[in-house]
C-alpha cells in the first residue's frame, strides 16, 4: 500500500505526465458536460417516459454514456468515427491506394485520417436522420417547430456533435494520456455502472436472492474481468535471432527479440461483427409480419435463447480467425525480418519463416476465440439467473472487453512515463504488458476500440 501512494505521488511529481492527466480528466469532463445536453427543440420533460433501450440501441446508448436515450447532441457518440475507421481499415486491404498510403509514414496516415473524417461525415448524417425519426416522437418537439425544420437542424447538430467528440479524442491523444476515442468510450460505458451496480444492490436486497447472492454476483464478474484480462494480454513470444554486422570497430546485431503474437490478435472486432449479424432475425419481423411466428426466427431474436447464444459463439469463432487473417500478415512479417537480418532459430527465412508464423497464429486463435466466445455470451446466461439486463451487460461481451484493453492501454503509457523518468512502475514485477501492437499487412496495428 505504501508503494501504491509513493508511485501515484511520483506520478504527480513528472510536470509533463501531471499536465497530460489532467488535460484528459477536462476533455472527458466536458464531454460528459455536454451528453446532458439535449437537442434543441426536444421538450425535455417529456424524455423522462423513454423507454429503456434494447439490443443493438441498448449497446448504442451505452457507448454513448445514455446520451442516446438523453436525445443529447452527442447522442451518435463516436460510433460512426468507429466505423468510418473500420471501413478505412478493410479499404487498406482491398483497395491498392490505401494500401500504398498506409505505407508512406506520417503523410499517409494524414491523408488516411482525412478520409476518415469525410467518411464520419457521411455516416453521421443518414444515422441522425434515422435517429430523429425513430427515437424522437412529435409530441416530444417544442410545438412551435415543425418536424421538418427540426430534422434539419437535429441533423446538423447530431453530426456537429459527433465531429466535436471526434475532436476531443484526439485532443486527448495528442494532449493527455491514453488513446482518446477508447478513453471516451470507457468513460460511457462506466457512466452506466453506478445505476446498474445500485439497481441489482436494490433487487437483491429487497429479498430477491439476499445480499449473499449479491456478494456471489459481485465475485463472479471479479473472476470475468481476470479472465478477460488473461484474453487480452495473452501472448505467444516467438525468438528472433538477427545476425551480426561489424561496421568499423563496432558490432550490430547478433541479439535475440521476440515477436509477441497475440492470443487474441482481433480484439474486440470479432464480437462488433457477430452482433450485427445476430441482429437480424430480431428486424425481420418487422419487414416480413409473417416470420413473427416462425419458431426459428423467434428462437433466434431471442437473446436468452440456447440456439440464439450457440449461433453467436459459432460466428465469433469464424470472425476471429476472419479478422486475424487480414490484419496480421505473416507473408510481411518474413519479409521484415529478412530485410532487417533477422531469423527465427530453427527455420529458414523467407517461406518456410511464413509458414511457421502462420501455424503459430492459427494454434493460438483457436482457444483465444473460444475464450472471447465465452466471454460474449456471458451476459445472456447472466441474465438467465436473474440479474437485470443492465448490470448483466457488465460480465462480459463488447462493454466488458473495451473497459479492460483501455485501462490497460493507459496503464501502461503511465508506466512508460515513470520508468523513462527512472521512478518505479505502478507494479513490483516490472512493466505493464498493455496491447502490443501487432505487425499487420500495412505495418500497423488494429484499431483499439
Amino acid at each position: 500500500m505504501k508503494k501504491l501512494f509513493t508511485t501515484l505521488s511520483n506520478i504527480w511529481k513528472i510536470e509533463d505526465l501531471r499536465v497530460r492527466i489532467t488535460n484528459t480528466l477536462l476533455f472527458l469532463l466536458i464531454y460528459r458536460i455536454g451528453s446532458f445536453v439535449v437537442l434543441p427543440g426536444v421538450i425535455y420533460a417529456s424524455l423522462e417516459t423513454q423507454k429503456a433501450k434494447e439490443g443493438i440501441l441498448g449497446m448504442l446508448n451505452m457507448f454513448a454514456g445514455g446520451s442516446f436515450s438523453r436525445a443529447s447532441i452527442f447522442a451518435l457518440g463516436v460510433m460512426p468515427y468507429i466505423s468510418a475507421s473500420i471501413v478505412v481499415q478493410l479499404l487498406g486491404i482491398a483497395v491498392p491506394y490505401f494500401a500504398k498510403l498506409q505505407k508512406e509514414g506520417e503523410s499517409g496516415r494524414n491523408k488516411i485520417n482525412q478520409w476518415t473524417r469525410y467518411l464520419t461525415i457521411a455516416i453521421t448524417v443518414p444515422q441522425a436522420f434515422a435517429f430523429v425519426h425513430s427515437q424522437i416522437r412529435t409530441e416530444q418537439i417544442n410545438p412551435a417547430l415543425g418536424m421538418a425544420t427540426f430534422t434539419v437542424l437535429s441533423i446538423f447538430v447530431l453530426t456537429a456533435g459527433t465531429l466535436f467528440v471526434m475532436w476531443l479524442g484526439e485532443k486527448i491523444t495528442d494532449k493527455g494520456i491514453g488513446n482518446g476515442i477508447s478513453l471516451i468510450i470507457m468513460v460511457g460505458i462506466i457512466a452506466q455502472l453506478p445505476g446498474a451496480f445500485g439497481t441489482e444492490f436494490v433487487v437483491r436486497n429487497s429479498g430477491k436472492g439476499g445480499l449473499i447472492t449479491f456478494i456471489v454476483e459481485i465475485l463472479a464478474l471479479i473472476g470475468v474481468v481476470m479472465l478477460t484480462i488473461l484474453i487480452v494480454q495473452g501472448t505467444r513470444k516467438i525468438a528472433v535471432q538477427y545476425a551480426k554486422r561489424i561496421v568499423g570497430n563496432k558490432q550490430y546485431g547478433g541479439v535475440r527479440q521476440y515477436i509477441p503474437l497475440k492470443v487474441n490478435a482481433a480484439g474486440v472486432m470479432p464480437i462488433i461483427f457477430a452482433q450485427a449479424l445476430m441482429f437480424i432475425p430480431a428486424t425481420i419481423p418487422s419487414f416480413i409480419p409473417s416470420a413473427a411466428s416462425n419458431g426459428v426466427v423467434m428462437a433466434l431474436a431471442n437473446y436468452n435463447s440456447w440456439g440464439h447464444n450457440l449461433l453467436f459463439a459459432v460466428l465469433i469463432i469464424l470472425f476471429t480467425y476472419f479478422y486475424t487473417a487480414i490484419t496480421v500478415n505473416p507473408n510481411q512479417m518474413a519479409d521484415d525480418m529478412k530485410k532487417n537480418g533477422g531469423f527465427i532459430p530453427g527455420v529458414k527465412p523467407g517461406k518456410s519463416t511464413a509458414e511457421f508464423i502462420d501455424g503459430v497464429i492459427s494454434r493460438i486463435t483457436l482457444p483465444g476465440s473460444i475464450f472471447l466466445a465465452i466471454i460474449a455470451i456471458i451476459p445472456a446466461f447472466a441474465s438467465m439467473v436473474g440479474i437485470n439486463n443492465l448490470f448483466a451487460r457488465f460480465f462480459g461481451g463488447t462493454s466488458l472487453i473495451i473497459l479492460v484493453g483501455v485501462v490497460l492501454d493507459t496503464l501502461q503509457q503511465i508506466e512508460s512515463h515513470l520508468l523513462m523518468r527512472h521512478y518505479d512502475g505502478l507494479m513490483k514485477t516490472g512493466r505493464i504488458t498493455g496491447r502490443t501492437a501487432i505487425p499487420t499487412s500495412a505495418g500497423t496495428s488494429p484499431p483499439v476500440i
